[in-house]
């Protein structure tokens, strides 16, 4: 830390001695960021060298390796920007600049480059002005507008959960007596509780996000809803039962295009009779998911893109040619 003016010592010598230690610092200060900056690249350039190898047959090994070297690179990055935090909170104010500007180019870290995030257009935006107001707070003369100053700050909504009442009066009719009732509205499961945003909520966040349903559970019940995860499990499956037929229309619309790529990839499944393989735990097999993709928009086709999804226990041929009975376009894959 810069120590202030006024607490100088006036000796020659001793001002000496604190500029020599402070080069010290300084120069120690470059030489953690070099090696801080050499161990980021190493673990990026070896991430980068496992994900060209990920498919083969060691990849979930690879995968593993590949979380595992993510998460230290994201721990460097963490507490480098943390060191970043406390020198910008102990760096002389702009009015000491100038000083700064004098001290040897190769002895100062260079500055980290932070990603800007990139925000939808239509992301909603709330605009608060802070006016001085209308007089000058020295004199009271009338104050002009000259130009603003415009910063934008990324804010966040906290979810919660709410719950809604819906409240269907009976009502009979005084000439006839019938009775006369608004009709319920429907619900994706059938005398069940969660809304089509809740479940969909929860579905994303447990295959997309990875988030298990007992930790989904945790959280909920941190926003005040204790939800069983019997009850987290059977909504899983009903909203998964509901969404077929929408699965089963993508699917005929992907099979009927005329050009598709199919790809697919291992996945890990549960199987209790399963005995230990290499690269495997006991009770646990390698199925696959596979996937076909139309998407002409690289030949500037009108339709949108579509992809489809089917699982299978192995990786058998006769798997995608059941798939694609009746498809009769162009299909591209990749070799291995």
């Amino acid at each position: 830390m810069t120590p202030e003016a006024d607490i100088l010592p006036e000796d020659p010598a001793l001002l000496q001695a604190m500029v020599l230690g402070l080069q010290a610092e300084v120069a120690g200060m470059a030489a953690a960021n070099r090696a801080y900056e050499a161990l980021v690249q190493a673990l990026k350039i070896t991430i980068a060298k496992l994900k060209k190898q990920r498919f083969g047959a060691s990849s979930e090994k690879i995968e593993r390796e590949i979380e595992q070297l993510e998460l230290a690179l994201e721990s460097l990055e963490t507490a480098r920007a943390a060191a970043d935090a406390t020198a910008e909170a102990d760096a002389p104010e702009a009015d000491d600049a100038p000083a700064a500007e004098t001290a040897a180019p190769d002895s100062v870290p260079p500055q980290r480059r932070r990603g800007k995030p990139r925000i939808a257009g239509d992301a909603p935006r709330e605009t608060i002005v802070l006016d001085p107001g209308e007089r000058c707070p020295d004199c009271g003369g009338v104050l002009r507008l000259v130009g603003e100053d415009v910063a934008e700050i990324l804010d966040f909504i906290a979810a919660k959960l709410k719950v809604v009442e819906v409240h269907r009066p009976k009502k009979s009719c005084r000439d006839c007596e019938r009775m006369v009732q608004t009709p319920a509205p429907p619900r994706p499961i059938k005398r069940g509780m969660a809304s089509p945003a809740l479940l969909a909520h929860i579905l994303v966040a447990k295959y997309d996000d990875q988030l298990p349903l007992y930790r989904q559970g945790e959280i909920f019940a941190r926003m005040g809803a204790d939800i069983p995860r019997s009850t987290l499990i059977d909504w899983c499956g009903q909203a998964a039962g509901a969404l077929l037929p929408l699965a089963d229309l993508i699917r005929d619309v992907v099979v009927a295009s005329d050009r598709i790529h199919a790809d697919d990839t291992p996945i890990r499944v549960l199987d209790p009779r399963k005995k230990r393989v290499e690269g495997l735990e006991r009770g646990v097999k390698e199925g696959r998911v596979w996937v076909y993709v139309k998407d002409d928009r690289p030949w500037a086709g009108a339709d949108p893109p579509a992809a489809a999804y089917w699982f299978s226990p192995d990786r058998k041929g006769e798997h995608p040619r059941a798939h694609l009975a009746d498809f009769n376009g162009i299909l591209q894959g990749e070799e291995g």
